[in-house]
Protein backbone atom coordinates (compact mmCIF):
# COMPACT_ATOMS: atom_id res chain seq x y z
CA UNK A 1 0.00 0.00 0.00
CA UNK A 2 2.03 2.96 1.24
CA UNK A 3 5.16 3.69 3.21
CA UNK A 4 5.47 6.92 5.15
CA UNK A 5 8.80 7.84 6.70
CA UNK A 6 8.43 10.78 9.03
CA UNK A 7 10.84 12.82 11.10
CA UNK A 8 11.67 11.49 14.55
CA UNK A 9 10.32 14.78 15.91
CA UNK A 10 6.77 13.86 14.87
CA UNK A 11 4.79 11.91 17.44
CA UNK A 12 3.25 8.63 16.28
CA UNK A 13 -0.33 9.76 16.90
CA UNK A 14 0.27 12.81 14.70
CA UNK A 15 1.93 10.71 12.01
CA UNK A 16 -0.99 8.32 11.73
CA UNK A 17 -3.11 11.15 10.32
CA UNK A 18 -0.49 11.81 7.62
CA UNK A 19 -0.30 8.11 6.79
CA UNK A 20 -4.08 7.81 6.47
CA UNK A 21 -4.28 10.94 4.34
CA UNK A 22 -1.73 9.66 1.81
CA UNK A 23 -3.02 6.06 1.90
CA UNK A 24 -6.69 6.71 1.22
CA UNK A 25 -6.34 7.81 -2.44
CA UNK A 26 -3.97 4.92 -3.18
CA UNK A 27 -6.07 2.23 -1.47
CA UNK A 28 -9.69 3.44 -1.40
CA UNK A 29 -11.06 -0.03 -0.61
CA UNK A 30 -9.31 -0.20 2.76
CA UNK A 31 -11.94 -0.14 5.48
CA UNK A 32 -10.33 -1.89 8.47
CA UNK A 33 -6.99 -1.37 10.19
CA UNK A 34 -5.20 -2.68 13.23
CA UNK A 35 -3.36 -0.22 15.44
CA UNK A 36 -1.21 -0.41 18.54
CA UNK A 37 -2.40 0.72 21.97
CA UNK A 38 -0.36 3.92 21.61
CA UNK A 39 -2.75 5.08 18.88
CA UNK A 40 -5.90 4.57 20.93
CA UNK A 41 -6.55 8.34 21.07
CA UNK A 42 -6.51 8.51 17.25
CA UNK A 43 -9.29 5.95 16.76
CA UNK A 44 -12.26 8.32 16.87
CA UNK A 45 -10.77 11.11 14.69
CA UNK A 46 -9.56 8.62 12.06
CA UNK A 47 -12.91 6.84 11.99
CA UNK A 48 -14.76 10.14 11.60
CA UNK A 49 -12.43 11.60 8.98
CA UNK A 50 -11.77 8.52 6.81
CA UNK A 51 -14.64 6.17 7.68
CA UNK A 52 -12.27 3.35 8.60
CA UNK A 53 -12.79 0.85 11.38
CA UNK A 54 -9.70 0.72 13.59
CA UNK A 55 -9.17 -2.22 15.92
CA UNK A 56 -6.76 -1.69 18.81
CA UNK A 57 -4.38 -4.60 19.34
CA UNK A 58 -3.35 -4.82 22.96
CA UNK A 59 -2.99 -6.99 25.99
CA UNK A 60 -5.92 -9.12 26.98
CA UNK A 61 -7.59 -8.19 30.30
CA UNK A 62 -5.77 -9.94 33.13
CA UNK A 63 -2.76 -10.89 30.99
CA UNK A 64 0.47 -11.33 32.93
CA UNK A 65 3.76 -11.69 31.11
CA UNK A 66 4.30 -12.25 27.41
CA UNK A 67 1.61 -13.46 25.06
CA UNK A 68 1.39 -13.22 21.28
CA UNK A 69 -1.04 -10.46 20.40
CA UNK A 70 -3.35 -10.98 17.44
CA UNK A 71 -2.21 -9.23 14.23
CA UNK A 72 0.81 -7.69 16.02
CA UNK A 73 3.08 -10.39 14.59
CA UNK A 74 2.33 -9.12 11.06
CA UNK A 75 3.91 -5.76 11.87
CA UNK A 76 6.89 -7.29 13.65
CA UNK A 77 7.46 -9.74 10.79
CA UNK A 78 7.45 -6.89 8.26
CA UNK A 79 9.96 -4.91 10.34
CA UNK A 80 12.18 -8.00 10.45
CA UNK A 81 12.02 -8.33 6.65
CA UNK A 82 12.95 -4.67 6.23
CA UNK A 83 15.76 -5.03 8.78
CA UNK A 84 17.33 -7.76 6.66
CA UNK A 85 17.94 -5.17 3.94
CA UNK A 86 21.44 -3.86 4.64
CA UNK A 87 20.59 -0.31 3.59
CA UNK A 88 17.63 -0.18 6.00
CA UNK A 89 19.47 -1.71 8.96
CA UNK A 90 20.63 1.78 9.96
CA UNK A 91 19.40 5.25 9.13
CA UNK A 92 21.69 6.41 6.34
CA UNK A 93 19.20 8.52 4.41
CA UNK A 94 18.90 12.26 4.79
CA UNK A 95 15.58 12.54 2.96
CA UNK A 96 12.39 10.76 3.93
CA UNK A 97 11.68 10.11 0.25
CA UNK A 98 14.93 8.15 -0.08
CA UNK A 99 14.09 6.01 2.95
CA UNK A 100 10.62 5.34 1.53
CA UNK A 101 12.11 4.32 -1.82
CA UNK A 102 14.48 1.87 -0.10
CA UNK A 103 11.54 0.34 1.78
CA UNK A 104 9.74 -0.20 -1.53
CA UNK A 105 12.87 -1.72 -3.08
CA UNK A 106 13.33 -4.07 -0.13
CA UNK A 107 9.76 -5.33 -0.41
CA UNK A 108 10.03 -5.69 -4.20
CA UNK A 109 13.18 -7.74 -3.66
CA UNK A 110 11.34 -9.94 -1.19
CA UNK A 111 8.39 -10.46 -3.55
CA UNK A 112 10.65 -11.29 -6.50
CA UNK A 113 12.48 -13.92 -4.46
CA UNK A 114 9.17 -15.49 -3.53
CA UNK A 115 7.91 -15.51 -7.11
CA UNK A 116 11.08 -16.97 -8.61
CA UNK A 117 12.90 -19.09 -5.99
Amino acid sequence: MRVAVLSAGIQDWDGIHDLCRISQPVAPRVTVGWIDQGFRAAVTPIQEQFGWTLLVVGKQPGQVGFAVQPRRWVVERTFAWLGRCRRLAKHYEELAESAEAWCYLAMIHLMLHRLAP
